[in-house]
């Protein structure tokens, strides 16, 4: 989680929303990514996306079975479900996302019946960092 905390604050030097991400596999970190909508003036360019098509790019695949996903905050519906179909093993998260999150909040994607891939979920990684991350970025905004 320590190095998607690194990705969120690279996001926030960037003026982006600080979120950031990493994909493991055997302890190795196959790929990173963190939110880029402004720069790539994309509103998919969410930090699990980029990261997760990194990564299925490294290993030459669009399944990612034996990896794991660490992320700063709860992922949204869309990454939550790209998540679901790269077949990522397990989840790690920071903060939970009341308003914009869809594994523990919103939708609660994972406990769909339409669900066809549940990853282990642990949420809480490094939970105070990522939070103060995200107050501190839209505390400058107001």
């Amino acid at each position: 989680m320590d190095l998607a905390l690194g990705e969120a604050r690279a996001a926030q030097d960037a003026g982006e929303v600080p979120i950031g991400c990493v994909i493991v596999r055997d302890g190795a970190v196959v790929a990173r990514g963190h939110n880029r909508t402004l720069r790539d003036r994309d509103p998919t360019a969410h930090a699990e996306l980029l990261a997760i098509r990194a990564a299925c790019a490294a290993l030459g695949s669009e399944r990612l079975p034996d990896c794991d996903l660490y992320v700063t905050l709860e992922p949204c519906p869309m990454c939550a479900a790209a998540i679901s179909f790269a077949r990522l093993r397990r989840l790690y998260y920071g903060a939970t996302d009341p308003k914009g999150g869809a594994v523990e909040s919103g939708v609660r994607y994972y406990a769909s019946p339409t669900c066809h891939h549940r990853p282990e979920v642990y949420s809480g990684i490094g939970e105070t960092e990522a939070a103060a991350l995200l107050r501190g970025f839209f505390r400058e905004r107001r």
